[in-house]
């Protein structure tokens, strides 16, 4: 990687960490905000990802830590609500880079995507439905939820990424640095339990 690669990275990790950008978005304002060329090529998310790692080590690892399990529990919860939908946790809070500015990215798996927004009616659940890039590169259902959580004391930004049950054995298993993309109601407890004890 550059150096001016390395510099948007380490400005695009403050982002992240301290506004909640997606990578993305943190990547384009660094770029923005650094006086480089605007056509400067951009780190990759494998090495955003690593200098937010290095960013939360060295700023705030201990606040880090109790966001991350506050919001490992309130996945949980949802993830047990939404159960007969194969929920998988994916995203910053599965990888453990979350902080309380992060939002909650559930994928579900079922043979008709309108059966969950109909679940969610049921509960009384208000969602906003949209459109999004799924995991094939396709486009697929999205609908974003208010959630509370107990443990922050505020509302958390939930989104249930909606696939066709055959998608999750099409998906992509591992990225790029060999780490499973995701993880299921169980994986998610065992992370929990580890980082409780």
């Amino acid at each position: 990687m550059s150096v001016i690669q390395d510099e948007i990275a380490a400005l695009a990790a403050r982002l992240v960490v301290e506004e909640g950008l997606d990578f993305g978005s943190a990547k384009r304002k660094a770029l923005g905000q650094l006086d480089v060329p605007q056509r400067s090529p951009l780190p990759d998310n494998a090495a955003l990802e690593r200098a937010v790692e290095d960013y939360i080590a060295v700023f705030c690892p201990d606040e880090q830590a109790s966001e991350l399990h506050a919001l490992r529990l309130l996945a949980a919860r949802w993830m047990r609500q939404l159960q007969e939908f194969k929920p998988y946790l994916s995203g910053a809070v599965w990888t453990g880079i979350a902080t309380r500015r992060s939002d909650i990215y559930l994928q579900l798996f079922c043979e008709d995507s309108k059966m969950t927004e109909i679940e969610l009616i049921n509960q009384n659940i208000r969602f906003s439905p949209q459109r999004v890039k799924g995991l094939l590169g396709d486009p697929v259902d999205a609908l974003s939820i208010h959630a509370w959580s107990e443990e922050l004391g505020e509302d958390v930004g939930v989104h249930l990424m909606v696939y066709d049950v055959n998608d999750l054995r099409r998906a992509p298993k591992t990225d790029s640095r060999g780490r499973p993309m995701r993880g299921n109601l169980h994986a998610l407890e065992q992370l929990i339990g580890a980082t409780s004890a």
